[in-house]
């Protein structure tokens, strides 16, 4: 290991723990914005929602490394405040899909562009390399750490 390597892995520490801090305010704002009752976790379950379609509880669980009985509970959650919808698995009956009711997508496109212009202007004065490679370094952290 490099003798940098120690004090650059702290500096990452730091920045990902202001980052995390900071992103928990904003996930309350955009919770806020989908629905006044949402939970600022369930902005996730939404994103994961949004981008399948439609998709059974088992394999959303699976996605995002959570039990299904705690999955299970925020849909439910979801459910009661009309923002998602279970229908029967056209494949196994004992089964549900899971997807965003119209209600569901409206708001959470709305939020979502709000969370995006956010980034926009954040990023605006990034050369577009840098972007991409902010992107990419994210997608490798996430994809090798979580």
């Amino acid at each position: 290991m490099e003798e940098h390597l120690p004090e650059t892995v702290r500096a990452v520490e730091h920045e990902l723990t202001a980052l995390l801090r900071r992103g928990r305010g904003v996930s309350w704002e955009i919770a806020r914005e989908v629905h006044p009752n949402l939970e600022p976790n369930a902005y996730g379950l939404l994103l994961w929602l949004r981008r399948s379609g439609s998709i059974r509880l088992t394999d959303l669980a699976a996605r995002l490394g959570i039990g299904k009985g705690t999955l299970s509970r925020q849909i439910h959650g979801l459910e009661t405040i009309g923002l998602v919808r279970r229908d029967p698995d056209p494949t196994d009956r004992r089964a549900s899909q899971l997807s965003l009711t119209d209600e569901g997508q409206r708001r959470f496109d709305t939020a979502r562009e709000a969370r995006l212009e956010r980034f926009r202007r954040t990023l605006d004065s990034w050369p577009a390399p840098d972007v991409e490679n902010f992107a990419r370094l994210l997608h490798r952290f996430n994809e090798t750490y979580f």
